[in-house]
């Protein structure tokens, strides 16, 4: 059989369905591989503490808040798609300054669990589960 330059342009114009397959889940492992290379482990953030001594605890504490944020609205959305949620507030307040403390607080609970290379968001969402049971 021979192919004409229109039959070869077609084909080559319009990628076949296991290829978009292939392509979308190619696309979905490097957006997973890049969100899960930005989480910030206990060393870097007891690093970035003791980097700046004048600014390091803020630092931190923004992280921290951050942390605890992103924790709460995945909750949240969880909820929201009709899983179970881990972290119950009932009407509780969170604030930002409660952030550190419940950090902290986990790792000295469960000294012996975490290994310094273990992701804060981690600690943060069992220190929010350990706080606010459902």
């Amino acid at each position: 059989m021979t192919y004409t330059a229109l039959m070869i342009a077609q084909v080559a114009g319009r990628p076949s369905k296991s290829a978009r397959v292939r392509s979308a889940l190619l696309a979905t492992l490097l957006w997973l591989v890049a969100t899960q290379v930005c989480a910030m482990s206990i060393r870097d953030l007891r690093g970035l503490e003791a980097s700046d001594k004048e600014h390091g605890a803020l630092y931190v504490q923004y992280y921290l808040v951050g942390a605890m944020e992103g924790v709460l609205e995945a909750n949240a959305h969880a909820g929201r798609s009709g899983g179970k949620p881990t972290v119950c507030v009932n009407g509780r307040r969170i604030e930002p300054r409660m952030a550190k403390p419940l950090y902290d607080g986990e790792l000295r609970r469960n000294a012996g669990l975490y290994e310094a290379d273990m992701p804060v968001e981690l600690v943060m969402r069992n220190a929010l589960t350990a706080a606010y049971v459902c």
